[in-house]
């Protein structure tokens, strides 16, 4: 009866072992994956991190192409009149830092696609503070748009890259280095299916 016990007890230690092996094994592969990826990176996109996680790979970048993401522009009716595209606008107001209220439009398309903009008195842009695109006119200033097949993506962002290493990535995530905004990427099969602009702004 004690030796049943005892070789039911290496059983089971042998097993947690092998359990707890291939956990360690995949993170580092997950962390060694992303090492390697940021390797390949640009550098004009500045990329200082990069996560994987399951199905997500989030890039952490000093590049200002996070921050505006459909170019900079001084004037909504800039941005409205280079792009050649039909827009319903509405305008209200927001509160900013519980002091003050600004001006916020929301450039809307047929298919629900939209973009929430406000032009800063501090900076002199236009900024974006949400976003959802399914619209395949809509195009980012880096070219890429709904649609777009999913090598194209990565290939704005990394020079080359092992196609094993994006195969499971389902979402790219690129966020700006203080954490303020995030383009995200989502994709169905190869095909690029839409992408969201989330910012951390302080506004409420």
């Amino acid at each position: 009866m004690k030796k049943t016990l005892v070789i039911i007890a290496l059983v089971i230690a042998s097993a947690v072992a092998v359990a707890q092996q291939h956990v360690v094994t995949g993170n580092v592969s997950a962390r060694a994956k992303a090492m390697r990826m940021q390797a390949f990176a640009r550098p004009e996109y500045q990329i200082k991190d990069i996560k994987v996680y399951t199905d997500t790979m989030t890039v952490y970048t000093m590049s200002n192409q996070v921050i505006y993401p459909f170019g900079v522009w001084e004037s909504m009716e800039d941005y409205i009149t280079d792009n050649q595209l039909h827009w319903y606008r509405e305008s209200d107001y927001r509160k900013y830092f519980d002091s003050m209220e600004v001006s916020v439009n929301r450039m809307t398309r047929l298919d629900g696609s939209y973009l929430d903009l406000f032009y800063s008195i501090w900076t002199r842009k236009v900024e974006v503070l949400a976003g959802h695109v399914s619209d395949s006119e809509i195009i980012l200033a880096n070219g890429l748009r709904p649609g777009s097949t999913k090598d194209d993506v990565f290939k704005v962002f990394f020079k080359k890259y092992p196609k094993s290493y994006t195969a499971e990535v389902a979402v790219l995530k690129v966020v700006s280095a203080a954490g303020e905004v995030a383009q995200i990427y989502t994709f169905k099969g190869q095909r690029l299916r839409h992408i969201k602009i989330e910012t951390a702004y302080k506004y409420y």
